[in-house]
């Protein structure tokens, strides 16, 4: 079981590194986008500051999850953009969906191992 939390926690720390980094250093072409995607990201990049702090934060879980410190803390933190990524593919661009769906099952498995670290935070007083 250990492995197994280890490898999704890794795994999803590298593909979180890849696409921040991606972002940041322009290494991968920005796709056409038409129709409601288009709109999606025209309406996300009009904000001006979104997309870069979404990748800040991505860039940072992603080193605690490579890291292995703070993993408790980076999986909550990671999950809203998890959540919307498996959102954003399962309404507007279902050919991302099996990456979607492996983030939030990572996502989701390594916060579950974690679940004795939060237990505190939801405990009635």
């Amino acid at each position: 079981m250990k492995i197994a939390i280890t490898i999704s926690r890794i795994l999803l720390g590298l593909i979180y590194l890849a696409s921040s980094l991606a972002f940041f250093f322009n290494l991968m072409p920005a796709p056409e986008m038409e129709g409601a995607v288009g709109q999606f990201m025209i309406g996300v990049s009009a904000s001006g500051y979104m997309l870069q702090v979404v990748k800040i934060f991505e860039l940072v879980c992603a080193i605690a999850l490579i890291s292995g410190r703070f993993v408790p803390l980076a999986a909550v933190v990671i999950f809203p953009i998890t959540l919307n990524v498996f959102l954003f593919h399962a309404f507007l661009v279902p050919a991302g969906l099996p990456v979607a769906i492996f983030l939030l099952a990572a996502n989701l498995f390594v916060a579950y191992a974690n679940r004795g670290k939060y237990q505190p935070l939801v405990m009635a007083r």
